[in-house]
């Protein structure tokens, strides 16, 4: 009986997905590729053995569309109008479905030249801000030109096509090449792509491409840099089961995660690395709670490769926060007595070998195996196939008495490193800042299931208020060896005296916030959970 539950299940799952994904979705993975490897790729045996056909080549020349302010680019929108031989075909892009990286609304419709029509697109369907727009308020904003290679491959009971594009993107005498492969889901479950993005990942060192040809256009002709993107509200409901959880958890971390790797590699916004490594947290908390209920190995293995990467992300992050932040207070009080420009300048080449570590990291085949392991499994609930049979129970537990379970737990083990507050040593400290900050992110996740209540708002800003306490306290911690680092390096008689100076002032401001800490905990343990439990 409860395997034919389960089976159901994961028919009305499979269903459920690929109405959100497949419709007006388009599902498709970009891989980055070097110059003068795609012939190589074409010929490979991961291709050739599938393909239907020996592929068709042609070449596409698209002319992207935008009011004078962006309104469609700030909507998180692209239109464009691309020429195929004789034909012209106008595109709508959204940006990617919340939970899932690799896909994109799209709608697509023949037009009569390189002009847009907006008419001929379903605007009801659609919405703002194209219910509002008339095809005379748009303009070119830039164009791409592509030489493209496609053919159509049989993989998995999926029909996958894949696309080997050589051009470029122009605007305003400026240009960028473009060298990439598209494999785009034509029928079928989505994980034909990811299995098949490994094998080209053993081929030739390529890259995930987390932007559009879109996304690079408007950034050529307007020089913006990538934004950082924050968490997203995680969409768990009480209608939900364990099951429908753990993609749901994985899925907008991995978002998060991916949404932000364009920002770190520039390394021009340390928003970028800071939302990355927020993304592997709350990752690796989501793998730790849900192993910790369901056992399934490769949970633990995706967890380490989260430490692995979080790691490198750190130290890019605490050369960040040293020069913008940790120096900001004592700068402020002491300008005139200390060199504190040249203590900065003197820890900015630490920062830029960091950044390299973190560019190496993200380019390699490591994470970007990591990434498409990740979307396979989840995409093909890979967990149900590594549970015992007498587990699968709680695969169908609702989500409001998991939830209850795994809040209480955390919320108790956080009491329990925090016994004796007042006589722990940092490294306590940092322990207990630990399991505060598993237990805030497994309330954001759960957050739809218990809304907002003056009970839960007091929670929150209770165990806010001491993380914050706690990440200053942690923060002088750690400063300590980056500062030891710059002592050793050949610096001027003025930084080394600068050095000393934070020394003493993180110091004596350790012992200024220990009351603070110690008052904060108190309101903290005293808190009652909010929770059903």
């Amino acid at each position: 009986m409860l395997n034919e539950q389960i089976g159901r299940a994961t028919r009305d799952a499979a269903v459920d997905g690929l109405t959100r994904l497949v419709g007006n979705d388009e599902v498709e993975l970009k891989l980055l590729a070097p110059a003068g490897v795609l012939d190589q790729l074409r010929q490979a045996p991961a291709i050739t053995r599938r393909a239907r056909n020996a592929g068709v080549a042609r070449r596409l020349d698209a002319v992207y569309y935008d009011t004078q302010d962006r309104t469609l680019f700030s909507h998180g929108m692209s239109l464009r109008v691309r020429r195929n031989g004789s034909r012209y075909v106008q595109t709508l892009k959204r940006d990617p479905v919340q939970g899932h990286p690799f896909a994109r609304g799209e709608w697509e419709t023949s037009v009569d030249s390189v002009a847009p029509d907006l008419a001929l697109l379903p605007v009801p369907e659609i919405g703002a801000p194209l219910d509002q727009l008339t095809a005379d308020a748009l303009e070119p904003v830039f164009t791409t030109k592509v030489r493209r290679r496609t053919l159509r491959l049989d993989h998995l009971g999926a029909v996958v096509e894949v696309a080997f594009d050589e051009g470029s993107i122009e605007t305003g005498g400026r240009c960028e090449p473009v060298t990439e492969i598209e494999l785009e889901l034509k029928s079928g479950g989505p994980r034909a792509l990811y299995e098949l993005g490994i094998e080209l990942l053993e081929i030739a060192p390529l890259r995930i491409g987390t932007q559009s040809k879109a996304d690079r256009g408007y950034q050529l002709a307007f020089d913006l840099t990538p934004k950082a993107m924050k968490a997203t509200t995680q969409a768990i409901t009480a209608e939900h089961t364990v099951d429908d959880i753990i993609g749901l958890l994985l899925g907008t971390c991995q978002h998060q995660l991916l949404a932000n790797q364009t920002v770190a590699e520039g390394g021009r916004d340390p928003e970028g690395v800071h939302q990355m490594r927020v993304a592997l947290r709350r990752f690796r908390t989501a793998c730790a709670l849900l192993h910790r209920e369901l056992g399934a190995p490769a949970l633990q293995a995706f967890s380490a490769e989260g430490k692995w990467l979080a790691k490198l992300l750190g130290a890019a992050r605490d050369w960040d926060v040293f020069i913008t932040e940790t120096l900001s207070r004592p700068s402020q009080a002491l300008t005139s007595e200390v060199d504190f420009d040249g203590l900065r300048q003197a820890a900015e080449p630490h920062r830029r070998v960091a950044y390299a570590a973190v560019r190496e990291a993200l380019a390699s085949q490591r994470y970007n195996r990591f990434q498409l392991s990740l979307s396979l499994w989840s995409e093909s609930r890979g967990w149900r196939n590594e549970l015992e049979t007498g587990s699968l129970a709680i695969l169908l537990e609702p989500a409001p008495a998991f939830a209850g379970r795994v809040l209480t737990r955390l919320h108790h083990k956080a009491l329990k490193r925090g016994a004796d507050f007042r006589n722990l040593r940092p490294e306590g400290r940092h322990q207990v800042r630990i399991a505060l900050k598993k237990l805030r992110y497994a309330m954001y996740f759960f957050q739809g299931l218990h809304g907002e209540n003056d009970e839960a708002r007091d929670y929150h800003r209770c165990l806010a208020k001491l993380q914050d306490a706690l990440g200053h306290d942690n923060d002088a911690s750690m400063t300590w060896p980056f500062l030891c680092a710059l002592a050793r390096d050949p610096v001027t008689p003025e930084v080394q005296r600068t050095i000393g100076a934070v020394m003493g002032w993180q110091a004596r401001d350790r012992v200024e916030t220990a009351t603070t800490l110690r008052k904060h905990w108190r309101r903290f343990k005293g808190m009652a959970p909010f929770w059903p439990r």
